[in-house]
């Protein structure tokens, strides 16, 4: 497994759904961690979640609007290490 995909097993269960839940909920409530979100979102992520976030993983938030809905996909193609992160219900994709 590599270096990455390592650091993000280590780390406590938390389900993509959970942990996005998180996030959004937060970024509703609070407009310091939301700006936060918005600027950098790598370090809000971070200390929000209590992650260390592997390099060569970009996180890129999106602010929907009444006319604006971001939909987000899967890669088309993964590695083995992705589809067992997925599986272990630790990928965000």
């Amino acid at each position: 497994m590599s270096t990455q995909w390592q650091a993000l097993a280590e780390q406590p269960l938390q389900s993509a759904e959970e942990m996005r839940r998180r996030l959004t909920d937060k970024a509703t409530t609070d407009d310091d961690f939301r700006a936060a979100l918005m600027s950098d979102p790598r370090s809000a992520v971070s200390k929000e979640l209590g992650l260390e976030i592997p390099e060569g993983l970009d996180i890129q938030v999106h602010e929907s609007d009444m006319s604006t809905v971001h939909l987000a996909l899967p890669p088309s193609a993964m590695n083995e290490e992705q589809l067992e992160a997925i599986a272990a219900g630790r990928c965000c994709c």
